[in-house]
């Protein structure tokens, strides 16, 4: 019997963000930290608003992106069964490896799939130049919205768990809970100007988060049913994602 990967939901989602919070200090943090340092900021909005507006907006994306994904899942399931579950579920920790080993420092496979999002924020990009430093709260909050489409492994993963949740509502409330998982770090980072990044960024923090990570991989795998699948046993599935109609 597979467990319900889905039912992680809001926890399950927090927790991934705040385990992958080093990484995205080092992807995000500089930007953060902008909103603070730019010129004339302080004669904008207040700076912990700016900061909560602009990881808002990224919670927006997040949320955004987890429905688009929860709703492929439902289209792949429907398309192949089980399988297609089981399927999705074992990319879903092999990603989730990918980024404990990535964030660990132990390899840098996952760093080439960002390069591959790149491509699409190659579009994005311009529009976020022109808001930045985003000193009204209302652009804040739009920046956060871009910037929530960086080319980033530890969303990518996010979206592979989003994806197995069970349907769009469940995965834009995983992706939601990965965004607030962020808020921390990413705030504080924002507020001290950067100084948290230091922290975030030392070799042992990112090895325990990563080792963690690794671990929690390992569990999803082991939840997936693939190994069952292989071995041709039955692997019935706690739920079905979106089953289709008779």
């Amino acid at each position: 019997m597979i467990p319900d990967v889905g039912s992680l939901s809001l926890l399950g989602g927090g927790a991934l963000g705040l385990l992958g919070s080093a990484h995205c200090v080092a992807m995000c943090g500089g930007i953060a930290g902008a909103l603070a340092l730019a010129p004339g900021a302080r004669r904008a909005a207040p700076a912990a608003a700016r900061q909560v507006a602009y990881n808002l907006g990224r919670v927006v994306s997040y949320a955004t992106a987890g429905a688009l994904a929860g709703g492929f899942g439902v289209a792949l399931a429907r398309l192949f069964g089980d399988s297609g579950v089981i399927a999705l579920r074992a990319a879903a920790a092999l990603l989730l490896l990918a980024l404990g080993l990535y964030l660990a420092g132990w390899s840098s496979g996952l760093a080439r799939l960002e390069r591959q999002g790149a491509r699409v924020w190659r579009h994005i990009a311009p529009l976020a130049a022109r808001l930045r430093p985003g000193r009204s709260l209302p652009g804040a909050l739009a920046l956060g919205m871009l910037w929530g489409w960086l080319p980033c492994g530890l969303v990518y993963s996010a979206l592979a768990l989003a994806a197995t949740s069970g349907d769009w509502r469940q995965g834009a409330l995983l992706m939601t809970g990965f965004g607030l998982g962020t808020l921390p770090a990413m705030v504080a980072t924002g507020l001290l100007a950067g100084r948290v990044g230091g922290l975030a960024r030392a070799a042992a923090p990112r090895r325990v988060a990563g080792a963690m990570l690794i671990a929690f991989a390992l569990w999803t795998f082991a939840a997936s049913g693939a190994i069952a699948h292989l071995r041709g046993a039955p692997a019935a599935p706690c739920h079905q994602i979106a089953p289709a109609a008779d």
